[in-house]
């Protein structure tokens, strides 16, 4: 298998999964608990705090969460005021925000150009004194794009809102602005486990809970999980220690994977302002569901693998101004530490052999 679906989930990396195993194999005591396992445990998830913490800006805290999903969720749910959004975001914020709209919030939802990018001056003219917060995306899921978070922040900032920036692709990958106010992220976006994010909180800003109970983590409710945060705080350590070789390596897989996709595929979403492990192509006619199936060793995606098996095309592709036709003709390929060149190289050229093949059966058919 080649495995090219890097936005979906990434794999574990060797060094999580090592600082994993003793938490889930002797560690099993509660981190809440007074006594001496407890607090060892409790000692565990504190230094993988520390570890995520590394990645964000300063002024703020982490809380550990079940995922992304929760945190944004949590991040909207818990401010008050108008929400504001992308039309390209994720479907844990848009869902969210058409949830508080259905119970009463104002919502607005605001268009991208061409490229996938906010246009800032009707960003300036739609906010005003009741806006609340401003959600958007640091790094697109299904494009790559680049937001440019720092100046939305300022805008938000301008009328007294709050910044969540998603920052679930971009963690350890792009640099985070300091004027995020909420920031989302996900451990197995980043060679991590699955079943733990978090949301950092700027010191000030205070969210209405989403779950009630202990309290244990002062303001989010629920036992933590040592090898789960172990897992996630090492993952982060990974990133920081790699993340110039990481950063090259995709620069190369990139470079390759251009060069040899040739005439006739076109990239969606802005080539400038990008993250460069993802490359979401298109090609006119292209049966994307016939091409997987095709190439069933071969892991890529249609889009989202949040939305896979929704039957609607890609929101994202969409908002973008493509055709449906257009958007359901493209695929997204990502890549990441453990892709190798003769991979990428091998699946490239397979993928453009099998949609050759389509357009010839489909000129002999016609």
């Amino acid at each position: 298998m080649i495995y090219l679906d890097y936005q979906a989930t990434t794999p574990l990396a060797p060094e999580a999964l090592d600082a994993m195993l003793p938490w889930l194999r002797d560690g099993y005591a509660n981190p809440h608990s007074a006594h001496a396992a407890g607090r060892k445990a409790k000692a565990a998830v504190e230094f993988a705090r520390d570890q995520v913490a590394a990645l964000l800006p300063s002024g703020g805290r982490v809380v550990f969460t079940s995922g992304a999903t929760e945190a944004l969720n949590w991040a909207i749910k818990g401010t008050t005021g108008e929400m504001m959004t992308l039309a390209t975001e994720h479907a844990a914020v848009l869902d969210t925000v058409h949830a508080e709209s259905r119970a009463g919030r104002n919502q607005t939802v605001l268009s991208v150009d061409r490229d996938g990018l906010v246009d800032l001056p009707m960003l300036r003219a739609a906010t005003w004194p009741d806006t609340g917060v401003v959600a958007a995306m640091l790094v697109n899921n299904e494009i790559g794009v680049v937001q440019p978070i720092a100046e939305m922040a300022e805008v938000a900032h301008s009328v007294g809102a709050l910044l969540l920036c998603d920052a679930v692709q971009g963690y350890g990958r792009v640099p985070i602005p300091e004027g995020c106010d909420l920031i989302a992220i996900s451990a197995h976006k980043i060679y991590g486990p699955k079943g733990i994010g978090a949301l950092w909180i700027r010191d000030g800003v205070a969210l209405e809970p989403l779950l009630h109970g202990g309290d244990q983590e002062g303001g989010r409710s629920g036992t933590l999980s040592p090898a789960l945060c172990a897992g996630f705080g090492r993952a982060a350590a990974m990133m920081a220690e790699r993340r110039e070789v990481d950063a090259a390596h995709i620069e190369r897989l990139w470079a390759l994977a251009t060069d040899r996709l040739g005439r006739g595929w076109h990239i969606n979403g802005s080539t400038q302002y990008r993250y460069h492990g993802n490359l979401n192509i298109r090609r006119d006619g292209l049966d994307v569901a016939r091409l997987m199936s095709d190439l069933r060793d071969i892991a890529f995606s249609a889009g989202s693998a949040c939305a896979s098996g929704s039957g609607r095309s890609s929101h994202v592709l969409r908002a973008l101004g493509l055709s449906e036709a257009q958007a359901r003709s493209s695929i997204r390929l990502g890549f990441g530490r453990y892709t190798t060149a003769a991979e990428l190289t091998e699946a490239i050229d397979r993928i453009i052999a099998a949609a050759d093949a389509q357009q010839i059966m489909g000129g002999i058919a016609a």
